[in-house]
């Protein structure tokens, strides 16, 4: 390829300039993601039956930090922190098994798809899963973006923010968790975590999903369980390799369940279907333990969250 063909189709442009703009070619762009994101095959999903609160079940503590920026990896950003920890009735241990959510008002909403604080509650009570405590991340903002949270997500640095620390296939999330989100949460709360990895699940949606699979082959001695939910494994900042890397590189253990549907997103960074049932395929011809859930719906939590329940049961049940 020449160099005047190489930049008439903006190769040259860093990805995220790319992303912020409205990037068009043969009549289609990547805004049309945006298609999928309420489709007629996602009718059929409703919350699972544990997103309900029931009576007599009691309800977990949750604590909220907002406009946490304490962060050394990702100079310059804030987010929100929300912190559920369950009633535990049944033992007073002081490790907690620990799921973290990329994303995270997505599922801790209690009027969302997938309402993870009211399924852990009901998952506990009837002794279905060990006492898990949840940690709710938001992707970050950065500082000069001061308005408010509408405002946020219509300014292109938001989300060119949640790309880096979402769609980037190296360790720098690992570490953030690791090293400076999860001693916070623990020093604020009191709470322990166990640091079993086999007892500590990653999970997010879309490039939430990919980071959360990318958190774990990074840190399987950290991160041992991953949820990924219509997880980009496209050629955003690279995902679109990880299929390649399973297949080559010694199985590691780590446990996945994947989740996509036939109208989830498709656009110029690739189809999330087929990238979704290659990550299959690869984790299968490596011999991992996953699981992969493929139905009718499109790019959100409605299927995922039909299934969390079972999810949480297969993962540490």
């Amino acid at each position: 390829m020449d160099l005047e063909t190489f930049q008439k189709h903006e190769l040259h442009l860093p990805w995220e300039d790319l992303h912020d703009m409205e990037f068009e070619v043969n009549g289609r762009s990547n805004s049309e993601t945006r298609k999928a994101l309420d489709t007629l095959g996602d009718r059929q999903y409703h919350p699972c039956p544990e997103g309900l609160p029931r009576e007599g079940v009691p309800s977990g503590t949750y604590t909220s930090f907002r406009d946490w920026g304490e962060s050394t990896i990702y100079k310059g950003t804030n987010r929100n922190i929300s912190v559920y920890v369950p009633i535990d009735e049944q033992s007073k241990s002081e490790e907690m098994r620990l799921l973290v959510c990329n994303d995270g008002p997505a599922y801790a909403s209690r009027h969302g798809a997938v309402r993870v604080t009211n399924v852990l509650d009901n998952l506990i009570h009837d002794q279905f899963i060990p006492p898990t405590a949840a940690v709710f991340i938001s992707s970050g903002w950065p500082q000069a973006v001061k308005t408010q949270t509408g405002g946020r997500v219509l300014d292109p640095r938001v989300k060119q923010q949640r790309s880096v620390e979402y769609d980037t296939c190296n360790e720098d999330y690992l570490e953030f968790l690791v090293q400076e989100v999860l001693p916070f949460v623990s020093k604020e709360t009191g709470q322990v975590f166990s640091e079993d990895p086999s007892h500590r699940i990653t999970c997010g949606i879309s490039s939430g999903g990919i980071c959360a699979f990318n958190t774990a082959w990074h840190g399987p001695e950290y991160f041992g369980r991953v949820i990924s939910h219509c997880g980009s494994f496209t050629n955003i900042r690279g995902g679109h390799n990880y299929p390649c890397l399973i297949r080559r590189t010694p199985r590691k253990p780590i446990q996945v369940f994947l989740q996509s549907g036939e109208l989830d997103a498709n656009n110029v960074t690739g189809s999330w279907p087929l990238a979704n049932k290659d990550m299959a395929a690869a984790l299968e011809f490596a011999g991992y333990d996953f699981r992969f859930e493929f139905g009718s719906g499109g790019h959100n939590l409605r299927h995922g969250g039909a299934l969390f329940a079972d999810t949480m049961r297969w993962l540490i049940g």
